[in-house]
């Protein structure tokens, strides 16, 4: 490099090799051009660059911008490769818009109705993979050599048979826990023997399939939604649909029928370690043998207090089992975008769970059920 003073301009003659191994030296140079260039307009000649790549191009091309805040400063006798690359390469200074300042009244309300609109949109998209789903398990239903019946069974082992240990530990130590707040309060009335009545009535019609339900979303709802998630990342998802096969038949509907079948059983062992775990309390802290609090548990609740627990399971199944693999499914190419859309099913998956299991309780009592 050379520099020239004549004319009241600054010329600035390159020669050699401007590129990638010779990057050291480039940035000493470009560092002596801008110590150095004291007259306007800056010239820079290219004529004698035997080669030039990106490096050498976009590092001439930051020096000639930041010449240009003080003066004029542009390139000369450049062959058109080399205009081609520096057009390519050219240095740009990124600079962070201002944001628009708003009241936080003003932001609270749009993030309102930016939430609002999500959950309409989330809706939209739920009815219409249900009905996606029900498509699907009438093609099975059609043509029953495309059922999956493995595949149910293994998700059944997972959901149902690997569940039983923790969903029975919850449920035994709720039904202690309901037991003994129950005892404690209504011992003050000399109404202790009600507490029979309340452990049956609360954990047949809502306890043991609300707490099942919840282990459930977050247990094996979380697994469909990394598991799906994961396949779509890699591709699988793709790879299926080249095969010429469905992914809904192939990957969600095992896992669906696996969670309607698989939830009632979990309801019903959840309810019986509820009801163990609340006999063993009012024995220890009530004084009430097992045979009568066996005999007034049966006088306290009927058939439909047991059917109404029940009745409410396969439909949250289908709940859990529809987010879950949805937000597997709209999983994108990132570890962050899965962990964010695991994240996202088990908290609308419980919440919805929540939300079900009062509108049923709504309806059966409209029904008097």
């Amino acid at each position: 490099m050379t520099i020239d003073r004549a004319g009241g301009q600054t010329t600035v003659r390159l020669s050699g090799p401007w590129t990638a191994p010779y990057a050291q030296r480039v940035e000493a140079l470009v560092g002596e051009i801008e110590a150095e260039a004291d007259s306007f307009p800056v010239l820079f000649d290219l004529s004698g660059v035997e080669r030039l790549d990106t490096l050498g191009a976009w590092t001439l091309d930051r020096t000639r911008h930041e010449l240009s805040s003080k003066g004029q400063a542009d390139f000369a006798n450049a062959s058109p490769e080399q205009k081609i690359l520096l057009e390519e390469a050219a240095y740009r200074d990124f600079e962070d818009k201002p944001k628009p300042r708003h009241a936080r009244s003003v932001d609270f309300l749009v993030d309102v109705g930016q939430s609002v609109a999500g959950a309409g949109k989330d809706l939209v998209g739920g009815v219409g993979f249900l009905g996606e789903l029900i498509s699907a398990m009438v093609r099975v239903v059609i043509h029953p050599r495309r059922f999956r019946g493995t595949a149910v069974i293994n998700q059944l082992e997972q959901i149902a048979y690997r569940g039983v240990p923790i969903i029975v530990l919850i449920s035994f130590l709720v039904g202690c826990i309901v037991s003994q707040q129950g005892i404690f309060q209504l011992i003050k009335f000399g109404a202790t023997p009600f507490v029979i009545d309340l452990i049956g009535i609360l954990v047949l019609r809502e306890l043991g399939v609300l707490l099942t339900s919840i282990m459930v979303a977050g247990r094996s709802g979380s697994a469909f939604t990394a598991e799906i998630g994961s396949m779509k990342m890699r591709e699988e998802i793709d790879a299926l649909r080249v095969m010429g096969l469905d992914p809904i038949e192939v990957l969600i509907v095992p896992r669906i029928l696996a969670l309607i079948i698989g939830l009632p059983l979990l309801t019903f062992i959840a309810s019986i370690a509820a009801l163990v775990g609340g006999g063993l309390t009012t024995w220890v802290y009530g004084g009430i043998s097992p045979d009568i609090f066996l005999e007034r548990l049966r006088a306290a609740v009927s058939l439909n207090t047991f059917l109404v627990g029940l009745i409410k399971a396969p439909f949250m199944a289908v709940v859990i089992g529809i987010i879950a693999t949805l937000e597997g499914m709209a999983v994108a190419g990132s570890a962050e975008s899965l962990g964010r859309h695991v994240t996202s099913s088990v908290v609308k998956a419980i919440f919805m769970v929540i939300v079900l299991d009062g509108l049923f309780a709504m309806f059966f009592a409209a029904i008097n059920y």
